[in-house]
């Protein structure tokens, strides 16, 4: 049973008088507790498949499924898309992003960053502060909660945006070029965490440009011409 489906989905821009073609009827089926990485040059559609499955963006057509909800369903006698606000509200639930630059608020502590998602979703003040620890925990941050990010080294960072893509108990985490920012040891370290997390249960899906980053997924596809050119297990 996939937790994730896309079925012939296309993604079209258009830029003036010209339309671009960023995805050309991809399919793809992600189960759960798998780990894929995501390759492909400059303009392959990677980050457009990424934004798409983040529910940052939408489709122009097709079918997307994630976890039994429907994204987007289109065909000859159905037409189900969803609006903001429920898009808004999937990426809050099921979907953890990890960024390349990290995306945290400068003036608040390692520990509000990751309690942001749960404020967000209505969570209680309690239940928030209880859940960001064990996030933070279990990113090995439990000493820096209280410091800000400027506090904090590069490789610290990213662990608080990693503990942040979990506090929800997402049904997928999205890392994308979650190392391009760190220098090889910490990231090493912060695949090495990755890692860690799809052992313990969690769906991940990695964007590189790097092959050493991505042979560390068990599952690699790459992006060409808006396509999938490749699919290795």
């Amino acid at each position: 049973m996939a937790l994730l489906k896309l079925r012939n989905i296309y993604r079209t821009y258009h830029i003036g008088k010209v339309d671009v073609h960023a995805l050309n009827g991809v399919d793809l089926d992600v189960k759960k507790n798998e780990y894929l990485s995501v390759m492909g040059p400059s303009g392959s559609g990677k980050s457009t498949l990424m934004n798409i499955i983040g529910c940052l963006d939408t489709p122009t057509r097709g079918t997307y499924e994630l976890d039994g909800i429907t994204i987007h369903k289109e065909s000859h006698d159905i037409s189900e898309i969803a609006n903001d606000d429920q898009l808004a509200s999937i990426r809050n639930r099921n979907i953890g992003f990890v960024f390349q630059t990290f995306n945290l608020l400068p003036r608040m502590t390692a520990l509000h960053n990751v309690e942001l998602p749960l404020i967000y979703a209505g969570v209680s003040r309690h239940e928030r502060l209880e859940r960001a620890k064990s996030a933070l925990e279990k990113v090995q941050l439990a000493d820096r909660m209280y410091h800000r990010p400027n506090e904090l080294s590069g490789g610290q960072r990213q662990r608080v945006a990693v503990a942040r893509a979990l506090v929800n108990n997402p049904s997928i985490i999205l890392a994308d070029e979650p190392t391009g920012n760190l220098d090889s040891k910490t990231s090493n370290d912060i695949m090495d965490l990755i890692g860690e997390l799809h052992r313990q249960g969690n769906t991940i899906i990695l964007v590189t440009h790097e092959q050493d980053i991505a042979a560390r997924a068990h599952r690699v596809i790459h992006m060409l011409d808006g396509k999938i050119s490749d699919d290795s297990n």
